[in-house]
């Protein structure tokens, strides 16, 4: 019985200070200046309560960078140049059902997003390339579609990239706006 008790006491003194030293080793990463969020289409649908029967149809994971005072569209993101559509990884777009943008079907599935902005239209890109930094690595020949789409004016600046979903009649539009500049992609359902 003794040997038992002796060995339950080293155990759990090993394990305690095995604990203890594993964390105290663990370096936690700073706050990312631009954090990551993640919309839905329905808006709703992952927050979704028993017996509430809404499904994703869409979900966009993406960084939000921040204006901080400097001008975006022309300067800090040049026009004419492949932008990852937010800061940091590539922003990616899941469909969870064939959708149609562009005019083109588009299997469910994972996308990458990326846009060319220009002073009046930008061209929204969908890509195959999933999981990569930025617009560094940026591969045209695994487009899935290209569309170009109209810039709005805004009034009054956004200080975070922001991207949402509304409601259409053949499916949802996704509204993507920083500083005062916004665009939609539509997206047939």
């Amino acid at each position: 019985m003794k040997n038992i008790i002796f060995v339950v006491f080293a155990l759990v003194c090993f394990g305690v200070k095995a604990q203890s030293v594993s964390t105290s080793t663990i370096k936690f990463a700073a706050a990312d200046p631009s954090p990551a969020d993640i919309v839905y289409f329905p808006l709703n649908a992952a927050k979704a309560k028993a017996g509430d029967e809404t499904k994703p149809i869409i979900k966009v994971i993406y960084s939000r960078p921040q204006k901080k005072g400097r001008e975006i569209f022309g300067v800090l993101e040049q026009f004419g140049n492949v932008w990852r559509f937010g800061a940091n990884e590539n922003t990616e777009i899941r469909f969870f059902e064939k959708v149609n943008v562009g005019g083109k079907k588009i299997k469910a599935g994972t996308y990458s997003l990326f846009a060319i902005p220009n002073k009046d239209t930008w061209t929204i890109i969908l890509n195959k390339q999933t999981d990569k930094w930025g617009a560094f690595t940026y591969d045209s020949s695994k487009d899935v579609v290209r569309v170009n789409v109209p810039v709005k004016s805004l009034a009054k600046p956004i200080e975070y990239f922001s991207i949402t979903f509304s409601p259409s009649p053949n499916g949802a539009t996704l509204i993507a706006a920083w500083d005062k500049t916004q665009v939609e992609l539509p997206i047939g359902l």
